[in-house]
């Protein structure tokens, strides 16, 4: 008897293709599975030392390391319930903020009104640093009796980029007598998103002190007003290097829409701090391919100048892999 036809006898390909890639997907699954509980362990060690006493910066880089930042944030709540001496307190709240995890973002909320003023400055802090709109934990703390929670808490309103904050930054700025803590109101205020406080903003920039002549500028410069960018291109102007660092400084925060005609060409300034720094200011306003020219520059500096680029990176925290791309879409490295 003649054999049937090889198609009636061989399954159908995607039974095929299924009974291939079962087995490799069931060994995959246990590495993963493996390493990611690995990636936990090591940072269960973490928060234990740091709930022991270990510097906080150190565990907050290691976290970023195992890419375990959000898993850390969310177990630091549950550590800090039970934990009561003043010192350890303090120290996980530094690091949950330091994270910039949204996983922690409630626990924040909470420590906000904290007991502890060094606990609540450190709760408005990790809500500047993950953008929370939770304003209404955030408002209180512009009363606070410390400056350090009230300076932490305009940052994290200004954060919000909700402009329904700026009247009342503004209102806190009129009666505030610490110089730093009024700056950060002043730069919220402009942060904020809230066109309407302009005109209080300019008034600032007569003012007798020079940080708070600076903090409306720069928040001038947040909401696009050509009064901010004025007093900055005057600073910019000037022959001193170390005056035009302090005119790009204001650019700290600018949508890059608004910063690229006067920064762009910055690239090119002979003080390549300067041109480094235009690049980062650049790239954080939403500015892509700012990053790509600050890594080839990069590649292609030698000696002091390379760690001027250097440094602006490592601010960005910029991973290998994402630099590794940049470089082989350049066609400079593998």
């Amino acid at each position: 008897m003649r054999p049937p036809p090889v198609s009636r006898v061989l399954p159908p390909l995607p039974v095929l293709l299924l009974a291939v890639l079962l087995p490799l997907s069931g060994l995959a699954g246990p590495a993963s599975a493996s390493k990611r509980a690995q990636g936990r362990a090591e940072a269960d060690a973490v928060l234990a030392q740091v709930a022991g006493g270990s510097p906080v910066p150190a565990a907050a880089s290691r976290l970023r390391y195992l890419r375990q930042e959000a898993y850390a944030a969310e177990e630091i709540g549950p550590i800090l319930r039970n934990t009561f001496e003043e010192r350890k307190r303090r120290n996980l709240a530094s690091l949950l903020a330091s994270l910039g995890a949204r996983e922690g973002e409630a626990t924040l909320v909470k420590l906000a009104s904290d007991d502890d003023s060094t606990v609540r400055m450190y709760a408005a802090q990790g809500l500047a640093k993950v953008g929370s709109r939770n304003t209404a934990a955030v408002l209180p703390l512009l009363q606070d009796k410390s400056s350090g929670v009230r300076r932490e808490a305009a940052r994290a309103l200004g954060a919000s980029r909700n402009p329904k904050m700026g009247r009342s930054l503004m209102t806190a700025a009129k009666a505030e007598q610490d110089l730093e803590v009024r700056a950060a109101l002043l730069e919220a205020a402009g942060a904020c998103g809230d066109a309407k406080q302009r005109p209080g903003l300019k008034t600032y920039l007569d003012s007798d002190s020079e940080s708070t002549r600076f903090a409306a500028a720069r928040g001038l410069c947040r909401l696009g007003a050509p009064e901010g960018f004025a007093f900055a291109q005057k600073l910019l102007g000037n022959p001193d290097k170390f005056v035009r660092r302090q005119g790009l400084a204001l650019f700290e925060g600018v949508p890059a829409k608004k910063a690229s005609p006067v920064l762009s060409p910055l690239l090119k300034d002979a003080d390549r701090t300067v041109a480094a720094t235009a690049a980062r200011v650049l790239y954080q306003g939403g500015d892509a391919a700012a990053l790509d020219w600050l890594v080839l520059a990069s590649w292609n500096a030698k000696g002091e100048e390379k760690l001027t680029y250097e440094k602006e990176l490592e601010a960005l925290q910029l991973a290998d892999d994402r630099r590794k791309a940049i470089l082989r879409k350049a066609g400079v490295a593998p």
